[in-house]
């Protein structure tokens, strides 16, 4: 089977999610679409019809390369049945100095295939996407990254990375619960102090919610 074939198809498995979700939505077996992926074989036309109708792409893209990709209403549906959207907003956390306005402006909306969030037990609805200012998270998450939290997972659940609000400031740090019931704020770069909540101020401490992609699930 031609290289670009075996492209082509490669790209059908991305826009699908992976290749065992294409597998799936195509009903071939997961084995037999690995050879197809790599190249080792070529799929009857048939096969082909079926991937191509599985993400809307158009067939005789996936035959032959040429022509366009996505055609008029393939492109809607496939973004709406494929595609979850979460909003990048124009805040900002810092350490230290931003806050995240309740009126701050949606910049972009970010797509990630709908697999993708299902698989990580996400809900789109409950997303949201800011970058970080400052570099006190230097080494997991470096000035001006984008990272996406999820809003549902707004209280402590065990050692991670929370977007938090403390004395009106709005800070992404690593969240660590103490024995004694306090909660550690803890910054990556070793620049800067940890904080300590102490348990009878933990009222003063809103968790955002938990981060969990900020270039790469985490």
């Amino acid at each position: 089977m031609s290289e670009g074939l075996a492209e082509r198809i490669r790209q059908c498995a991305d826009m699908a999610g992976s290749g065992d979700e294409l597998a799936r939505l195509t009903a071939i077996p997961r084995r037999t679409l690995e050879y197809y992926l790599t190249g080792q074989s070529e799929p009857k036309v048939a096969r082909c019809v079926d991937i191509a109708k599985a993400v809307g792409v158009d067939i005789g893209w996936l035959a032959s390369g040429e022509g366009e990709k996505l055609k008029g209403a393939n492109l809607q549906s496939v973004a709406e049945d494929k595609y979850a959207y979460v909003p990048l907003y124009d805040a900002h956390c810092s350490a230290g100095h931003g806050a995240w306005s309740e009126g701050a402006k949606v910049l972009t909306q970010l797509a990630f295939t709908a697999y993708s969030l299902r698989k990580e037990g996400l809900d789109s609805t409950q997303l949201s996407a800011i970058r970080v200012d400052g570099d006190s998270m230097e080494g997991l998450l470096s000035d001006g990254d984008t990272v996406m939290i999820d809003h549902s997972r707004s209280s402590l659940e065990g050692e991670a990375v929370y977007v938090i609000r403390l004395d009106d400031h709005l800070y992404a740090k690593r969240l660590q619960r103490q024995f004694d019931g306090s909660i550690h704020i803890i910054s990556e770069n070793k620049a800067y102090r940890d904080m300590v909540v102490p348990r009878d101020q933990l009222n003063d401490l809103e968790i955002i919610g938990r981060v969990v992609w900020a270039g790469g699930w985490i």
